[in-house]
C-alpha cells in the first residue's frame, strides 16, 4: 500500500470511531430516560431524543453529535491535510448512521452533517443551518428541512469552495437522503408529522 494512502485510511477510521459514539443512547440512559432505541423512531439522533420530552438532553445530543464529526475533521486536517479531513467527515457520518457496536443501526446524520460542514467550510455549514431553520419555520417539518438543506449544500459547497468539497458534501447528502427514505415516503404520501406532531394531511 502506498504511504500516501495510509493517512487517508487513518482519517476515515478516526472519523468512524468518533462518529460511532452513541451520545443519544448514552445521554438518555444517564438521564434515566431509558433506551432511546425503544422510543419513537428508534434511532439515536437528537430528533428522536427530543421525543423523550427532555429538551436539554436533546440539545446536548445535537451538540455532541456535531462535535463528534468536527473533532476528527479538524484533527485529520491538522495532521494529514484537506483530503484527509473530507474523508474523516465521511467516516464520522458512516459511524453515526451505521455504528458497529449497535448492529449498524444509528441516527440519520443531520447533526453530524452540520458538524462536518462547519469544520470543513464554516460558511457552507452556516448556510446549511440557515436553510434548515427557514424550512423548519415555514413548513414545520424537521425531515423536509434536513432534506432541503442537504440537497442544496453541495451547490453552496461548490460555489463557496470548489468541486472537491462539493463532491464530498454530495456523498454526505446522498447518505442523508438514504437515512431519510422512510420520511421521504411519508412526505410523498402527505403523512409526515410536523414538528408539533401533527400529520401533514
Amino acid at each position: 500500500m502506498p504511504n500516501d494512502f495510509i493517512p487517508l485510511i487513518l482519517a476515515l477510521v478516526l472519523g468512524y470511531l468518533f462518529g460511532s459514539i452513541p451520545f443519544g443512547l448514552i445521554l438518555t440512559r444517564a438521564a434515566g430516560l431509558g433506551d432511546i432505541r425503544n422510543i419513537g423512531s428508534g434511532n439515536i439522533g437528537a430528533t428522536n431524543v427530543l421525543r423523550t420530552g427532555n429538551k436539554k438532553v436533546a440539545a446536548a445530543t445535537l451538540v455532541l453529535d456535531a462535535l463528534k464529526a468536527a473533532i476528527p475533521v479538524l484533527v485529520a486536517r491538522y495532521f494529514w491535510g484537506e483530503d484527509a479531513a473530507m474523508l474523516a467527515s465521511l467516516g464520522a457520518f458512516l459511524g453515526h448512521c451505521f455504528p458497529v457496536w449497535l448492529g449498524f443501526k444509528g441516527g440519520k446524520g443531520v447533526a453530524v452533517m452540520i458538524g462536518s460542514l462547519l469544520s470543513l467550510a464554516w460558511p457552507v455549514g452556516l448556510i446549511f443551518c440557515a436553510v434548515w431553520l427557514l424550512i423548519a419555520y415555514t413548513r414545520k417539518m424537521s425531515s423536509l428541512a434536513a432534506l432541503t438543506a442537504a440537497a442544496t449544500a453541495p451547490i453552496f459547497a461548490y460555489v463557496v469552495v470548489g468541486d472537491r468539497l462539493a463532491s464530498t458534501v454530495l456523498v454526505l447528502a446522498v447518505l442523508l437522503f438514504f437515512q431519510h427514505r422512510e420520511n421521504i415516503a411519508r412526505l410523498l404520501k402527505g403523512t409526515e408529522p410536523t414538528i408539533s406532531g401533527k400529520k401533514t394531511a
